[in-house]
């Protein structure tokens, strides 16, 4: 049952992104703005292949090299030609790419590049299954020898430095007298040789930090931000503003310098450019995928505004500060002044990276968030392909649930979407003293509501968020997102703002509870016993919340396990809804009140706590939440693939090339996306994992010799 999980179907579900009236609509100067920013966005979705496995830019580079030499049909009609039959076609690889045109033309490399990643990219070892530090996991945001306290230890040194590690890796090497010296290499197109001075410069040097030498270098991934940089200053010509042209200067400027200071400046201006056509963003973003929490993967997006849902959601905004008095938490633990954002719907044109959001609150600097305020956006065409639901492969629903779960999900996630983003994540204060001592909150009448006693912990200068609560931030804060989004949704003037009222008012609260406590249940898929931990942070916090209204008792969630009509296990899952405001609103209220309280004082052991106490995955009754998710992985679908456009510039016009819904159009959408430097490319990603490979020998192979 274990191995099931990491094992996909052919026949995988396959949609693909429709932008096509967007992008109609645009002018030539926005198309041609839109065109280069995804161009950037694409070169720099490649560092990703070096911060996820070892072998992750090997595999990138043979499937490229083979399908630049023989489209998706081509190949397998060149398999059959070969012997070969449609199954074994589908499943035996490595006679697929032995025997394909590309290792026909360049023997050796092909092999050679086989033989790298053939074994690794089908290892069901327990380590190698999935990302974590140490023996728990792989990551290439570590070397292979870090541990959870080199991690903590790189954190303080960082902090102490006021350095962020949003754009860093980390490497150690252990000397012959087995002392750790530790390597944080900044991404920038410049390196460690003579450079212009920066705010950036000063700090590349040798350090001691609690009797360890560290090491701050720049310019990893170079090659890659080096094509990214030329994009971003190609898409400057075609900016709409001044706002938009000093955003792209100062991005220029933080993948040259490696400056996340840089970074933060260009989001100010981001931040400032309100109800642009053409939106994106574009760095070293979420942190979800660093086993500890605080390095970003690189992130590039652009989209083109929907108008209707965005008027929804500027009338959301102007009621936000009166809906933030809703939130169940003192006036004292919410910013001083709510920063109107920025909250429109966006059809996704580009979205370079590991995975496509449903919606984003963005930037993720608290210091930016707490004093300059940040953007919402709700992908609208991603929700249209990746929430569609077909009714016999519902899971785990009553059948008199089904068809209301079908005609509500996508409207109720609209809604969920919507409070998430805005209210959840644009919610709550943290409680900061800074460098010259002085305090953001009154620390004589400020009162922590679960003690009655006066504020005992807070964020000193250099502390943040990420960086205070590491393992757990990203998690926690998705999860008091989403419960922001159950709790305020329950409010009678959000429904009337997305259109709901009376019966279909309460059948969207319905059925946006309902999909909380599958989803809760359905993320059983996602914790990992072996290793006790969890592999996804928006599914930790929905089982969290399921935790939390199971806990609530007196009927509101019921899970029952049944036997399915093909006689395997099952289960069902049942909330009464007579039940939500009763019961449910007084449970989550007390929860999210909890939630806010300790992220706002950064009482990280009151928070560690509470989150992995309902975080615990046990088979402990009535529950038994361990056989549970083996019924889960039992009844899981796959998670769909979704095909994006591109755009070719042609003369000085921009061309929207769209791909079929199939693995054949994904592949096409790849392979036309260089078209002219696919093999410069994958030399690049070749030779910047060769050139680390020696860190990822294993937990037990520390790299020696050479610090």
């Amino acid at each position: 049952m274990a191995d099931t999980q990491y094992i996909l179907p052919n026949d995988i579900g396959v949609s693909s992104l429709d932008c096509r009236e967007a992008f109609r609509l645009l002018s030539p100067s926005e198309r041609l703005y839109a065109h280069h920013l995804s161009r950037a966005a694409w070169y720099g979705g490649l560092a990703v292949l070096l911060q996820t496995s070892p072998e992750a830019p090997y595999i990138y580079a043979l499937l490229s090299r083979l399908f630049r030499a023989q489209d998706p049909d081509q190949l397998r009609q060149h398999a059959l030609a070969e012997g070969l039959t449609e199954e074994e076609y589908q499943e035996k690889l490595e006679r697929v790419i032995l025997g394909s045109e590309a290792a026909q033309q360049h023997p050796e490399e092909v092999r050679g590049l086989w033989q790298t990643c053939g074994e690794l990219m089908f290892c069901l070892e327990p380590r190698l299954r999935h990302l974590g530090l140490g023996n728990e996991g792989i990551t290439t945001y570590f070397s292979g020898n870090c541990t959870m306290e080199d991690a903590k230890l790189a954190q303080d040194f960082l902090d102490s430095q006021n350095l962020s590690a949003y754009n860093t890796r980390l490497f150690k090497e252990v000397d012959r007298e087995g002392k750790p010296h530790y390597e944080v290499r900044l991404a920038s197109v410049l390196g460690t040789g003579p450079s212009p001075d920066s705010e950036v410069t000063s700090k590349l040097k040798s350090y001691e930090f609690r009797g360890s030498p560290f090491q701050v270098t720049r310019g990893d991934y170079a090659p890659i931000l080096q094509k990214v940089v030329e994009q971003l200053d190609k898409a400057k010509a075609y900016a709409a503003n001044s706002h938009q042209k000093q955003m792209l200067a100062q991005y220029i400027d933080s993948f040259t310098q490696g400056s996340i200071e840089a970074h933060k400046r260009g989001s100010r201006f981001w931040i400032q450019d309100k109800g642009p056509i053409v939106e994106s963003y574009i760095g070293f973003i979420e942190s979800y995928r660093d086993p500890f929490g605080s390095r970003g993967e690189f992130e590039g997006f652009v989209a083109v505004v929907n108008k209707a849902m965005s008027a929804k959601f500027e009338r959301l905004v102007a009621s936000a500060e009166q809906l933030l008095k809703e939130l169940p938490w003192p006036p004292a633990f919410e910013k001083d002044k709510f920063l109107t954002p920025d909250f429109t719907s966006l059809d996704v044109l580009t979205f370079a990276g590991s995975g496509i959001p449903a919606g984003i609150n963005i930037p993720n600097y608290d210091d930016l968030r707490q004093t300059e305020g940040f953007k919402n956006v709700s992908l609208g065409n991603v929700l249209a392909v990746a929430y569609a639901t077909q009714r016999e492969k519902l899971t785990f629903l009553e059948e008199e649930d089904k068809d209301l779960y079908i005609l509500w999900k996508g409207p109720s996630f609209d809604v969920q979407v919507g409070l998430h983003e805005l209210l959840g994540h644009g919610s709550g204060k943290l409680f900061v003293q800074d460098e010259k001592g002085a305090f953001n909150f009154d620390q004589e009448t400020v009162i922590n509501p679960e003690t009655g006693e006066q504020i005992q912990s807070w964020y000193r200068s250099g502390e943040t968020w990420d960086s205070k609560f590491s393992t757990i931030a990203s998690s926690y804060e998705e999860c008091r997102a989403e419960s922001v989004g159950l709790y305020l949704c329950l409010h009678p003037q959000v429904l009337e703002i997305f259109g709901f009222e009376g019966a279909d008012a309460e059948d969207v609260i319905y059925v946006n509870w309902l999909n909380m406590v599958r989803a809760g249940l359905l993320a059983l898929e996602f914790y990992t016993p072996e290793a006790s931990n969890w592999r996804q942070a928006h599914m930790q916090a929905r089982f969290v919340i399921l935790r939390v209204l199971l806990e609530a008792g007196e009927g509101l969630v019921t899970i029952t396990p049944t036997t399915g009509s093909d006689g395997r296990p099952d289960a069902r899952v049942r909330l009464d809804r007579s039940k939500i405001q009763s019961v449910g609103k007084p449970a989550l209220e007390r929860f999210l009140r909890r939630l806010q309280v300790l992220k706002s004082t950064g009482d990280v052991a009151g928070g560690r706590a509470l989150y992995e106490g309902y975080a615990a995955v046990t088979d402990a009754p009535p529950e038994c939440f361990l056989t549970l998710r083996d019924t889960v992985l039992l009844r899981k679908e796959s998670r769909k693939l979704i095909v994006q456009p591109n755009t070719r510039l042609e003369g000085s016009d921009v061309q929207l090339l769209e791909y079929e819904a199939s693995a054949a159009g994904l592949i096409r959408s790849f392979s036309e996306r260089f078209p002219e430097d696919g093999p410069e490319l994958e030399e690049i990603l070749t030779q910047l994992a060769t050139a680390d490979a020696r860190f990822w020998k294993g937990p037990s192979e520390a790299p020696s010799g050479q610090a």
